[in-house]
Protein backbone atom coordinates (compact mmCIF):
# COMPACT_ATOMS: atom_id res chain seq x y z
CA UNK A 1 0.00 0.00 0.00
CA UNK A 2 1.20 3.49 -0.73
CA UNK A 3 1.41 5.40 2.08
CA UNK A 4 -0.11 9.16 2.62
CA UNK A 5 3.60 10.50 2.57
CA UNK A 6 4.29 8.53 -0.68
CA UNK A 7 1.70 9.88 -2.16
CA UNK A 8 2.35 13.83 -1.64
CA UNK A 9 6.04 13.53 -2.02
CA UNK A 10 9.17 15.24 -1.49
CA UNK A 11 9.35 19.21 -1.28
CA UNK A 12 12.69 21.45 -1.52
CA UNK A 13 12.01 24.54 -0.29
CA UNK A 14 15.46 27.07 -0.56
CA UNK A 15 16.32 29.60 2.17
CA UNK A 16 14.38 27.48 4.72
CA UNK A 17 16.91 28.67 7.32
CA UNK A 18 14.28 31.37 8.63
CA UNK A 19 11.30 34.03 7.73
CA UNK A 20 8.94 32.55 4.40
CA UNK A 21 11.60 29.32 3.20
CA UNK A 22 11.25 28.06 7.31
CA UNK A 23 7.28 28.54 7.34
CA UNK A 24 6.73 27.06 3.86
CA UNK A 25 8.66 24.01 5.34
CA UNK A 26 7.05 23.84 8.28
CA UNK A 27 3.34 24.27 5.89
CA UNK A 28 4.27 21.09 3.91
CA UNK A 29 5.64 18.63 6.68
CA UNK A 30 2.50 19.99 8.39
CA UNK A 31 0.36 18.60 5.04
CA UNK A 32 2.17 15.12 4.94
CA UNK A 33 5.11 15.95 2.85
CA UNK A 34 8.86 15.00 3.17
CA UNK A 35 11.10 17.87 2.79
CA UNK A 36 14.69 18.83 1.76
CA UNK A 37 15.65 22.24 3.65
CA UNK A 38 18.37 24.41 2.14
CA UNK A 39 20.13 27.09 3.04
CA UNK A 40 23.36 27.62 3.95
CA UNK A 41 22.97 28.08 8.04
CA UNK A 42 23.64 24.21 9.17
CA UNK A 43 23.39 24.21 12.51
CA UNK A 44 19.62 26.08 11.57
CA UNK A 45 18.82 23.40 9.30
CA UNK A 46 19.33 20.52 11.56
CA UNK A 47 17.18 22.59 14.41
CA UNK A 48 14.73 22.85 11.77
CA UNK A 49 15.07 19.54 10.83
CA UNK A 50 15.10 17.64 14.24
CA UNK A 51 11.66 20.28 15.28
CA UNK A 52 9.62 18.93 12.03
CA UNK A 53 10.68 15.38 12.24
CA UNK A 54 9.63 15.51 15.98
CA UNK A 55 6.62 17.35 15.23
CA UNK A 56 5.22 15.40 11.32
CA UNK A 57 7.01 12.55 11.77
CA UNK A 58 8.42 11.86 7.81
CA UNK A 59 11.84 12.76 6.21
CA UNK A 60 13.43 15.83 6.83
CA UNK A 61 16.74 16.52 4.86
CA UNK A 62 18.88 19.13 5.30
CA UNK A 63 21.04 19.96 2.55
CA UNK A 64 23.76 22.40 2.95
CA UNK A 65 24.63 25.14 0.19
CA UNK A 66 25.36 28.19 -0.96
CA UNK A 67 23.31 28.52 -4.35
CA UNK A 68 25.38 31.36 -5.62
CA UNK A 69 28.24 29.12 -5.61
CA UNK A 70 28.36 26.77 -8.84
CA UNK A 71 28.92 23.75 -6.26
CA UNK A 72 26.16 24.18 -4.13
CA UNK A 73 23.71 25.33 -7.03
CA UNK A 74 24.61 21.79 -8.96
CA UNK A 75 24.12 19.89 -5.90
CA UNK A 76 20.56 20.86 -5.41
CA UNK A 77 19.73 21.11 -8.70
CA UNK A 78 20.83 16.96 -8.72
CA UNK A 79 18.08 16.91 -5.58
CA UNK A 80 15.65 18.14 -7.35
CA UNK A 81 15.71 16.06 -10.23
CA UNK A 82 14.55 12.68 -7.75
CA UNK A 83 11.76 11.10 -8.54
CA UNK A 84 10.28 11.83 -5.51
CA UNK A 85 9.72 15.71 -6.17
CA UNK A 86 6.52 16.94 -6.06
CA UNK A 87 7.24 20.75 -4.83
CA UNK A 88 10.18 23.08 -5.52
CA UNK A 89 10.21 26.63 -3.33
CA UNK A 90 12.82 28.90 -4.78
CA UNK A 91 12.48 31.28 -1.68
CA UNK A 92 16.66 31.57 -1.45
CA UNK A 93 17.53 35.59 -2.19
CA UNK A 94 19.33 38.37 -0.73
CA UNK A 95 18.39 42.31 -1.01
CA UNK A 96 21.90 43.87 -1.83
CA UNK A 97 19.93 47.58 -1.17
CA UNK A 98 21.42 50.70 -1.67
CA UNK A 99 22.52 52.87 -4.42
CA UNK A 100 23.21 51.30 -7.44
CA UNK A 101 26.67 53.29 -8.60
CA UNK A 102 28.21 52.96 -5.15
CA UNK A 103 27.28 49.26 -4.83
CA UNK A 104 29.93 46.14 -4.82
CA UNK A 105 30.10 44.49 -8.24
CA UNK A 106 30.55 41.33 -6.45
CA UNK A 107 27.48 41.75 -4.49
CA UNK A 108 25.24 42.70 -7.33
CA UNK A 109 26.73 39.52 -8.62
CA UNK A 110 25.17 37.46 -5.87
CA UNK A 111 22.01 38.84 -6.06
CA UNK A 112 21.48 37.87 -9.60
CA UNK A 113 22.93 34.77 -8.94
CA UNK A 114 20.81 33.90 -5.61
CA UNK A 115 17.67 35.40 -7.06
CA UNK A 116 17.40 35.40 -10.97
CA UNK A 117 20.05 32.22 -11.67
CA UNK A 118 19.38 29.85 -9.15
CA UNK A 119 15.94 29.61 -9.47
CA UNK A 120 15.51 29.65 -13.09
CA UNK A 121 18.21 26.69 -13.39
CA UNK A 122 16.56 25.00 -10.37
CA UNK A 123 13.07 25.19 -12.05
CA UNK A 124 14.83 23.90 -15.24
CA UNK A 125 16.49 20.72 -13.36
CA UNK A 126 13.30 20.02 -11.70
CA UNK A 127 10.25 20.59 -14.46
CA UNK A 128 10.93 17.70 -16.75
CA UNK A 129 10.46 15.14 -13.34
CA UNK A 130 7.21 16.89 -12.74
CA UNK A 131 5.84 16.66 -16.47
CA UNK A 132 6.97 13.18 -16.29
CA UNK A 133 5.28 12.18 -12.98
CA UNK A 134 1.86 14.12 -13.64
CA UNK A 135 2.35 16.60 -10.88
CA UNK A 136 3.62 18.94 -8.87
CA UNK A 137 4.17 22.65 -8.20
CA UNK A 138 6.85 25.48 -9.16
CA UNK A 139 6.98 28.65 -6.63
CA UNK A 140 8.81 31.44 -7.39
CA UNK A 141 9.57 33.92 -4.14
CA UNK A 142 9.36 37.59 -5.17
CA UNK A 143 8.33 40.48 -3.94
CA UNK A 144 5.92 43.37 -4.27
CA UNK A 145 8.91 45.66 -4.94
CA UNK A 146 9.29 44.08 -8.73
CA UNK A 147 6.40 46.38 -9.45
CA UNK A 148 7.66 49.27 -7.88
CA UNK A 149 8.73 50.34 -11.01
CA UNK A 150 10.29 54.36 -11.17
CA UNK A 151 9.16 55.20 -7.73
CA UNK A 152 12.01 56.82 -5.98
CA UNK A 153 13.32 55.75 -2.26
CA UNK A 154 12.21 57.11 0.09
CA UNK A 155 10.31 55.39 2.13
CA UNK A 156 10.99 52.78 -0.68
CA UNK A 157 14.91 51.27 -0.15
CA UNK A 158 17.43 51.89 -3.29
CA UNK A 159 16.77 48.37 -5.13
CA UNK A 160 17.72 48.89 -8.56
CA UNK A 161 19.29 45.21 -8.56
CA UNK A 162 16.85 43.38 -5.90
CA UNK A 163 14.15 44.98 -7.68
CA UNK A 164 15.08 44.34 -11.15
CA UNK A 165 15.41 40.72 -10.40
CA UNK A 166 12.16 40.29 -8.50
CA UNK A 167 10.78 42.02 -11.72
CA UNK A 168 12.44 38.70 -13.68
CA UNK A 169 11.07 36.03 -11.65
CA UNK A 170 7.33 37.85 -12.06
CA UNK A 171 8.03 37.89 -15.67
CA UNK A 172 9.61 34.37 -16.03
CA UNK A 173 6.92 32.75 -13.73
CA UNK A 174 4.13 33.87 -15.80
CA UNK A 175 5.32 33.15 -19.11
CA UNK A 176 5.86 29.64 -17.67
CA UNK A 177 2.85 29.20 -16.32
CA UNK A 178 1.18 30.06 -19.06
CA UNK A 179 3.78 27.58 -21.30
CA UNK A 180 2.40 24.75 -19.06
CA UNK A 181 -1.20 25.32 -18.93
CA UNK A 182 -2.96 22.05 -20.22
CA UNK A 183 -0.41 20.06 -18.01
CA UNK A 184 -0.23 18.98 -14.62
CA UNK A 185 2.32 21.00 -13.12
CA UNK A 186 1.64 24.92 -11.72
CA UNK A 187 3.78 27.77 -11.40
CA UNK A 188 3.18 30.39 -9.05
CA UNK A 189 4.98 33.67 -8.47
CA UNK A 190 4.50 34.94 -4.86
CA UNK A 191 4.78 38.65 -4.54
CA UNK A 192 4.45 39.33 -0.77
CA UNK A 193 5.11 43.00 0.66
CA UNK A 194 6.54 43.74 3.85
CA UNK A 195 7.30 40.78 5.63
CA UNK A 196 8.21 40.04 9.59
CA UNK A 197 11.37 38.22 8.99
CA UNK A 198 15.04 38.61 9.59
CA UNK A 199 15.50 39.68 5.81
CA UNK A 200 16.05 43.28 6.47
CA UNK A 201 18.25 42.52 9.56
CA UNK A 202 20.61 40.93 6.78
CA UNK A 203 23.81 42.94 6.08
CA UNK A 204 24.45 42.43 2.60
CA UNK A 205 25.04 38.43 1.21
CA UNK A 206 26.45 37.86 4.94
CA UNK A 207 23.51 35.63 7.08
CA UNK A 208 22.86 36.55 10.57
CA UNK A 209 24.77 34.61 13.43
CA UNK A 210 22.72 32.72 15.75
CA UNK A 211 20.72 29.57 15.51
CA UNK A 212 17.63 30.98 16.24
CA UNK A 213 15.49 33.16 13.76
CA UNK A 214 15.03 36.35 13.89
CA UNK A 215 12.39 38.70 13.88
CA UNK A 216 12.10 42.28 12.37
CA UNK A 217 9.20 43.20 14.56
CA UNK A 218 7.31 44.47 11.08
CA UNK A 219 5.14 43.05 8.72
CA UNK A 220 2.26 39.79 7.58
CA UNK A 221 3.47 36.93 9.51
CA UNK A 222 5.31 34.54 7.25
CA UNK A 223 3.04 31.74 8.21
CA UNK A 224 0.29 34.19 6.74
CA UNK A 225 2.36 34.60 3.40
CA UNK A 226 2.47 30.76 3.08
CA UNK A 227 -0.99 30.06 3.95
CA UNK A 228 -2.04 32.73 1.06
CA UNK A 229 0.69 30.77 -1.29
CA UNK A 230 -0.99 27.46 -0.53
CA UNK A 231 -4.57 28.86 -1.12
CA UNK A 232 -3.53 30.55 -4.34
CA UNK A 233 -2.03 27.15 -5.86
CA UNK A 234 -5.17 25.50 -4.59
CA UNK A 235 -7.29 28.26 -6.84
CA UNK A 236 -4.94 28.00 -9.66
CA UNK A 237 -3.74 31.57 -8.63
CA UNK A 238 -0.43 32.31 -10.89
CA UNK A 239 0.68 35.70 -9.45
CA UNK A 240 -0.33 35.49 -5.66
CA UNK A 241 -0.02 38.74 -3.71
CA UNK A 242 -0.94 37.88 0.24
CA UNK A 243 -2.08 41.49 1.02
CA UNK A 244 -4.06 42.29 -1.87
CA UNK A 245 -7.69 42.60 -1.61
CA UNK A 246 -9.07 43.42 -4.73
CA UNK A 247 -7.96 40.03 -7.48
CA UNK A 248 -8.90 42.60 -9.99
CA UNK A 249 -5.67 44.58 -9.65
CA UNK A 250 -4.26 41.91 -10.91
CA UNK A 251 -6.59 41.72 -14.29
CA UNK A 252 -5.94 45.46 -14.99
CA UNK A 253 -2.46 44.73 -15.03
CA UNK A 254 -3.03 42.47 -17.62
CA UNK A 255 -4.81 44.56 -20.07
CA UNK A 256 -2.09 47.54 -19.43
CA UNK A 257 0.44 45.05 -21.01
CA UNK A 258 -2.22 44.38 -23.38
CA UNK A 259 -2.50 47.71 -24.34
CA UNK A 260 1.32 48.68 -24.49
CA UNK A 261 1.74 45.49 -26.52
CA UNK A 262 -0.55 46.97 -29.34
CA UNK A 263 2.38 49.07 -30.50
CA UNK A 264 3.98 45.64 -31.85
CA UNK A 265 3.93 46.22 -35.61
CA UNK A 266 2.34 49.37 -35.26
CA UNK A 267 4.32 52.33 -37.60
CA UNK A 268 6.66 55.23 -35.81
CA UNK A 269 4.86 57.04 -32.82
CA UNK A 270 4.14 60.72 -34.35
CA UNK A 271 5.77 61.81 -31.13
CA UNK A 272 8.96 60.63 -32.04
CA UNK A 273 8.77 61.74 -35.95
CA UNK A 274 11.64 64.38 -36.70
CA UNK A 275 9.54 67.98 -36.50
CA UNK A 276 8.53 69.50 -39.95
CA UNK A 277 8.60 72.71 -41.50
Amino acid sequence: MTSARERRGTAVVTGASAGIGLAYAERLAATGHDVVLVARRADRLADLADRLRRAYGGTVTPLTADLADPEGLAAVAERVTGDDVTHLVNNAGINGYGPFAGKDPGLIAAVLALNVTAPTLLTRAALPGLLARGRGAVVNVASLLAFSGAQPPGPLPHRAVYAGSKGYLVTFSRILAAELVGTPVQVQVLCPGLTDTEFHLVDADRPLAGREPRSSGRGMAAADVVDASLAGLAADETVCVPGLADPAAVDRLLAAEAGLRTAAGSPLADRYRPATG
